[in-house]
């Protein structure tokens, strides 16, 4: 199926690697424009001159810096001729204890990962309104739907972003003007984010993260991690002109371990 995606142009956060480079890569492949960024120049670079690879009619644009610093998020807006696709995506807050977390703590985490989403949807969707078309996927988390104790700063936060992007995802100037704002709540993949996850639940548990990890497969009833090719493929799903009549969702996937029914 062809996403009508090409010769557009998407501004994909954390893209270095991860979920966030595998968004990017699934892009790529329909044929659209990116600007990638990460904090890291050399990864970012790296990641760039892969994705050249995949398809060399493609413009890909590595800008490097902490997005959720203002100066950064200039600089990656700046370095996109128009923002179609806006993927909000960043490195999750440190597992740990509440009782360890004092008030800068929960700012930070609530900076990178509520505030600096809020921004950049601030700077993009009028844009997008005005040309007729835009699609925004705020990476989260299944944390989102299914909290995981260990990781408060991340559950409180993302679940702030989720509660502001389910009124403005209903906003008749944004959706009658086929701008949709969906977030991709993803489970256990195989990530970086997931290994150091599984190392602090082990600790805690006083397992080894391999007897963390094989008791977490356990319990999806896919019997496995999810790869971030796969969770790119959805997200490009999610970015197409097929995708017009869907805002305001929160997409689950995670092999289905979350029990509920909504």
């Amino acid at each position: 199926m062809d996403l009508g995606l090409n010769g557009r142009w998407a501004l994909v956060c954390a893209a270095s690697k991860g979920l966030g480079a595998a968004c990017a890569e699934a892009l790529v492949r329909e044929g659209c424009n990116v600007v990638i960024t990460a904090r890291g120049m050399a990864a970012l670079e790296e990641k760039a001159t892969e994705l050249r690879l995949l398809d060399p009619a493609v413009q890909v644009l590595a800008v490097a810096g902490d997005i959720a610093t203002p100066e950064a998020r200039a600089a990656a807006l700046a370095a996109c001729p128009q923002v179609d696709i806006l993927i909000n995506n960043a490195g999750g807050p440190p597992p740990g204890d509440f009782r360890d977390w004092d008030r800068a703590v929960w700012l930070a985490a609530i900076d990178a990962n509520m505030l600096t989403p809020i921004e950049l949807i601030k700077a993009t969707v009028d844009a997008m309104a005005a040309r007729g078309f835009g699609r925004v996927i705020n990476i989260t988390s299944g944390a989102v739907k299914a909290p995981i104790d260990v990781l408060g700063l991340s559950n409180g936060a993302r679940s702030g972003l989720t509660g502001f992007v389910a009124g403005l995802a209903r906003q008749s100037n944004l959706a009658g003007r086929n701008v949709t704002i969906n977030n991709l709540l993803p489970g256990a993949f195989d990530t970086e984010r997931l290994h150091k996850t599984l190392a602090a639940g082990g600790a805690k548990a006083g397992l080894s993260s391999e007897e963390f990890a094989a008791r977490r497969r356990a319990g999806i009833p896919a019997q496995r991690f999810g790869s971030a090719a796969e969770f790119g493929a959805i997200c490009a799903m999610l970015c197409s002109q097929q995708a017009g009549y869907l805002t305001g969702q929160n997409i689950l996937l995670d092999g289905g371990a979350y029990p509920g029914v909504y």
